[in-house]
């Protein structure tokens, strides 16, 4: 009970999300990382770090897979 998160009164209550790949991913099976981090405000409300469950054949696949993530994690949140 003693332990918790503080969020202070703002007036910004936009989201903000910070999304990246790993470039080459696991050497055994190729499958990238995604990582992302949600934020309302100033505050950090979600984080993520993800397998991507599908071989990306290029960075640019693999980054849209991560950003789609993300937005999946912000739609959920509104």
């Amino acid at each position: 009970m003693e332990y918790g998160l503080w969020y202070p009164r703002c007036n910004d209550f936009s989201f903000t999300i910070y999304t990246d790949v790993d470039w080459i991913g696991y050497v055994d099976d190729r499958k990238r990382i995604s990582v992302g981090a949600l934020f309302l405000g100033d505050c950090l409300i979600s984080w993520l770090s993800k397998k991507q469950s599908s071989i990306s054949l290029s960075t640019t696949k693999a980054e849209y897979i991560a950003v789609v993530t993300c937005c999946t994690q912000v739609i959920w949140m509104k």
